[in-house]
């Protein structure tokens, strides 16, 4: 029986979700148990898309990535994938209907991160931040909602909004590592060699106007996903706050994080807002 095989998936993508992100995987863990499955196998796909281009630096990515994206291709269309974390993702993918578009999108930006180190114009960003970052948080809206297609409808544009604030804390806080070690920067008109004050706080102004517009959404979530979605959006703010509190020069050679005390500090903080009433 498929079933075995599907719990074995599911157990591989919360693994993963675990494995790799301290503070999406406790966030995942204040999501409703109805759905939190559903957003390990979401972010299990996702990582390892990322993870070919981004760290597979021994291997061809390009070989690896085509292999990827045809193995995706194949679980979407048979339902079945032998690679557990496909096999997960095309599971939540069918039961909530997730547009095909919005995966193609995705992995469109995650395959120019093969060739593209440089993004030059406004254009180039978004276009960009939308595939690797807005549709993900669509794809997780739609598990949010439950396919309830009003309701994303009512939310989208502050999903999409809320995930490009956390991938724009995420090109600040990796801003070393993406520069010196995969040679890439995305954000345009900003000479990272020389990394100032003023670009820096035009970046955190941008990404605080997308988190206002993102909280918005939070507010109006379903009681089962409003939780965890806060959890992670105070994080990020977190993150964002110690990078504004950063000297310029030190984020260009070190990467900022939040300890993991500071991420229960924030789980507590949040839990008290929540049960208060506070986020509303």
């Amino acid at each position: 029986m498929k079933v075995l095989f599907d719990i074995v998936s599911n157990t591989c993508s919360k693994q993963v979700t675990n494995a790799y992100s301290t503070s999406f995987s406790l966030a995942a863990k204040m999501l409703a148990p109805g759905i939190r499955q559903d957003i390990y196998n979401i972010y299990g796909f996702v990582r390892f898309a990322d993870e070919i281009v981004d760290s597979f630096h021994e291997y061809d990515k390009a070989v690896l990535f085509d292999r990827f994206e045809k193995d995706l291709d194949l679980a979407l269309t048979e339902k079945i994938s032998l690679n557990p974390i496909l096999n997960s993702f095309q599971h939540t993918a069918h039961k909530y209907n997730i547009d095909g578009k919005l995966i193609a999108s995705f992995m469109k930006s995650m395959r120019l991160d093969l060739s593209k180190s440089e993004y030059l114009t406004e254009e180039e960003y978004k276009d960009y931040i939308y595939g690797s970052a807005d549709v993900v948080g669509l794809m997780c809206l739609k598990v949010f909602v439950k396919g309830n297609t009003e309701k994303y409808e009512e939310l989208k544009s502050s999903a999409m909004s809320l995930g490009s604030a956390f991938q724009k804390v995420n090109f600040l806080r990796d801003l070393k590592e993406d520069f010196e070690g995969l040679s890439r920067t995305y954000f345009p008109n900003t000479n990272l060699n020389a990394l100032d004050e003023i670009s820096k706080k035009q970046i955190i102004d941008d990404i605080e106007e997308d988190f206002r517009k993102g909280y918005q959404g939070i507010l109006n979530l379903p009681t089962e996903a409003k939780f965890g979605v806060f959890i992670a959006y105070r994080y990020y703010r977190k993150l964002l706050k110690k990078l504004a509190n950063t000297p310029a020069l030190e984020i260009k050679n070190s990467r900022i994080r939040v300890p993991n005390y500071q991420k229960f500090g924030i789980l507590t903080r949040s839990y008290v807002k929540y049960q208060l009433k506070l986020v509303r």
